[in-house]
């Protein structure tokens, strides 16, 4: 017997994944990426987290689906910010059921626990994503198992529900009780993740899907550097050495860069910007460095470029 995992690289994923082990069944930790994980280091945490627990561990690249049919369009709306978590959770459920027949597994497992985040894990919640995924009882939930309606797996006797267990609420003490017991160490913390989340990404996102498509080469330089919005043309501006990074391995099909002829940031900014704003790209970047004045090579053009006052810039800053 054969299940998969849902694997955030969370406690209670790693946990879900102990509890079902322990009944003999063979787990496949899958990551479903959306591509808005605030985790650099996320694929290599995960691969070691599968390794101490001895699971095969799967990567699902799901961010373009996801854009399309999930992101700007949530059947359950969002959170505080940009995060349509019951639509999400039940999306990854979705990809996770196409990918069981290859995997050869019979059911999903998942370490949600009642009541542990306030819009994706309350009882109603849980329905909801069950419904919306259309599941059919195929999702476990070990974790708090025994305070849901019986699943497949467990009216079939594929998994014992009395060794299953009735965690509910936002306490982690038997979580962590349960981690010194497996000797888990590789777990990640349960705060932040979802850049969906964030206030600041949520404005740039907003702010962005306004005027342009989005497509997965994108979500990487939203991650990263200034945002000006200039008569619905897109600017961006990195902060520091680490961030050009980002910026200069872009290659879609709405941005063009920006290089200085000088040490300092990078940039990018729409392809179909008029020279008006592109003349002021070429100051903004600019303004950026200890310098007054530099040449700025937008696609296969210079600009000269001068240093502006960020009083007078601000009123383009997005974040």
């Amino acid at each position: 017997m054969k299940a998969l995992s849902l694997f955030s690289g969370g406690l209670d994923s790693a946990l879900a994944v102990k509890l079902v082990q322990e009944q003999d069944i063979e787990i496949e930790g899958v990551y479903i990426d959306l591509g808005f994980e605030s985790n650099k280091e996320k694929i290599k945490h995960l691969e070691k987290l599968a390794n101490e627990l001895g699971i095969k561990f799967t990567v699902i690249d799901a961010k373009e689906e996801y854009i399309q049919n999930i992101l700007f369009n949530p059947v359950y709306g969002y959170g505080k910010n940009m995060n349509p978590c019951i639509d999400c959770h039940a999306f990854m459920i979705k990809k996770a059921m196409e990918y069981m027949p290859k995997a050869n597994a019979k059911f999903i497992i998942s370490g949600e626990v009642v009541g542990q985040r306030p819009m994706s894990q309350r009882l109603p919640a849980l329905n909801a994503v069950n419904k919306l995924s259309n599941a059919n009882g195929l999702v476990l939930r070990p974790l708090s198992a025994k305070l849901l309606p019986p699943t497949i797996p467990e009216i079939e006797g594929w998994v014992n529900r009395e060794k299953l267990l009735g965690i509910s609420g936002r306490d982690r003490k038997i979580q962590l009780e349960l981690a010194k017991k497996y000797g888990l160490e590789s777990f990640e913390s349960p705060s932040g993740g979802c850049l969906l989340t964030d206030i600041n990404f949520s404005k740039r996102l907003k702010d962005y899907h306004k005027y342009l498509p989005l497509t997965p080469k994108e979500i990487d330089i939203l991650k990263v550097g200034r945002h000006f919005n200039v008569n619905g043309y897109k600017i961006i501006i990195s902060r520091n050495k680490d961030e050009n990074e980002p910026l200069k391995n872009y290659n879609g099909e709405i941005f063009e860069k920006m290089f200085l002829n000088i040490p300092g940031p990078v940039g990018l900014i729409q392809k179909n910007a008029p020279e008006e704003i592109k003349n002021l790209a070429a100051d903004m970047i600019v303004s950026y460095t200890k310098f007054d004045k530099a040449e700025v090579k937008i696609g296969d053009k210079v600009y000269k470029g001068k240093k502006r006052d960020k009083k007078e810039l601000a009123k383009y800053l997005i974040f």
